[in-house]
This record gives C-alpha cells, sequence and structure tokens, in this order.
C-alpha cells in the first residue's frame, strides 16, 4: 500500500502545471477611453501595424454599422465616448492622434489590443501608442509587428 501511496504522490508532482491564459492587460491598471474618439474620425481604411489577440499587419475599415477586418464583416455600434461594440465585444479607443493618422484600440478587459495607423508607418506616433497602452497596463512584450 505504502508503494501504491508515493507512486501516486510521484506521479502528481510529475503531473504538468495548468496552463493560465493571463490578459493582455494588468486588470488592477488604470484604463479610459478617448472621449472625442468618434466613428466619423475612425471612418475608413487603416493597417494593423502592431498587435496582440488580432492579426498585425490585417487591413481595418471602419464603416457606419460594421468593421471589416481582413476581409471579415462584424457588426459595430458606437457607444459614445471612445467606447464601440464590435459583434459582442466592447473595444475602447485609448488614443487617437490630433489628425486621426495612429491609433491604440483595445479590450477593458486585456483580451486583445492594437496599434493601428492610415498608412502603416506611423513613426513617432507609435512610441506615444505604445506609451499610452503600458500606462493602461497592457504587455507590450506580447505586441507582434506587422
Amino acid at each position: 500500500m505504502r508503494h501504491l501511496m508515493a507512486a501516486l504522490f510521484l506521479a502528481g508532482c510529475a503531473a504538468a502545471p495548468a496552463v493560465t491564459k493571463l490578459p493582455l492587460r494588468n486588470p488592477t491598471a488604470p484604463v479610459a477611453s478617448q472621449t472625442d474618439a468618434t466613428l466619423g474620425r475612425l471612418a475608413g481604411d487603416w493597417r494593423i501595424v502592431q498587435a496582440a489577440g488580432i492579426a498585425p499587419g490585417s487591413q481595418l475599415r471602419f464603416g457606419a454599422d460594421q468593421a471589416v477586418l481582413a476581409g471579415q464583416a462584424v457588426p459595430m455600434s458606437d457607444q459614445g465616448r471612445g467606447r464601440l461594440l464590435l459583434g459582442d465585444s466592447p473595444v475602447w479607443v485609448y488614443w487617437i492622434d490630433a489628425d486621426n493618422r495612429t491609433a491604440a484600440v483595445g479590450d477593458p478587459d486585456g483580451r486583445r489590443v492594437w496599434i493601428m495607423d492610415r498608412t502603416g508607418r506611423p513613426g513617432e506616433r507609435l512610441k506615444i501608442a505604445r506609451e499610452i497602452l503600458e500606462w493602461y497596463g497592457y504587455d507590450l512584450s506580447r505586441l507582434t509587428p506587422a
């Protein structure tokens, strides 16, 4: 009986640890959307330049009532104050530059985040977008460039 108990104990010790999928964002960090980030400012074509939880390099188009990501249309509604509903998922605009060229967008629960740019070449605005995402608790090491 002792040998059986020892074998069971050792088997339990050798078992692989449970894998936990950590969110991209620290839930204790402050988070807010940019209140003047309207759908009108987002309308048109974008390219995802860095992302996690969404494919970098993808093309994204915002229309009046849908977003098209890599050719796939998703119903969308503007919830106001920089907050959108893509399908059933909330997505917040954390930052968009004054000329509507680059934006940092993400799910406040930390499931996905991305930086998008109209041309795909954000230049110095990429640094600003990353700083804002870091402030809001995103793990930037998990972003993949296009």
